[in-house]
């Protein structure tokens, strides 16, 4: 009795596993909420000190090194990725009318008038996906923001149509795309 139950707790977890995985229809939206977050840490952003990387001393005793440009350093390019997945588990996918969804922050989860339960995998599904994201993207994008090009505004363009391809056309033919029934290849 005890083993057919594990067995099905099992296959639950599998089948609930295999929906949160591919519930990600519209790569757009999500790759669009990501890049929001990554506009966020960029708006917030402080003015920063270069980085004096000047810390040997030669024979005369004159300092020796490096001093590099903040915004266009690995340390800058380090803050604003770094924890930005763990984030992204402050979004959840929120029904606009009868055939949209867009993501969302959440700003108290005590407060959603959704199923809080479902609320929270599709957190967890952002995530993974974000994950995913800067899997394939990230060299490229840390490169693009180490040359400045990356700026409050075009994150989106740079990352979710340059870079992962997943929003290629523009955002009014994308939904009508998204209505169709194809699926979509996961990240």
């Amino acid at each position: 009795m005890a083993e057919s139950t594990a067995w099905l707790f099992l296959m639950i977890f599998v089948v609930f596993t295999f929906t949160a995985v591919s519930s990600i229809d519209d790569k757009c939206a999500a790759c669009n909420a990501v890049a929001e977050e990554i506009e966020n840490g960029l708006s917030n952003e402080k003015p920063r000190n270069h980085l004096d990387m000047r810390h040997r001393l030669d024979s005369k005793g004159q300092r020796k090194g490096k001093v590099i440009d903040y915004r266009v350093s690995e340390l800058r390019v380090v803050e604003l990725l770094d924890g930005l997945c763990d984030k992204m588990q402050d979004y959840t996918l929120q029904k606009v009318d009868s055939k949209k969804y867009e993501w969302v922050r959440v700003d108290s989860w005590d407060n959603l008038t959704i199923n809080k339960q479902e609320a929270k995998a599709y957190s967890k599904d952002i995530s993974s996906y974000c994950g995913r994201l800067l899997e394939e993207t990230e060299d490229e994008l840390a490169e693009r923001i180490k040359k400045g090009s990356v700026k409050v505004g075009g994150v989106s363009k740079i990352l979710c149509q340059d870079l992962s391809k997943h929003c290629t056309m523009s955002s009014d033919s994308h939904q009508a795309d998204a209505d169709d029934d194809e699926p979509d290849e996961e990240l």
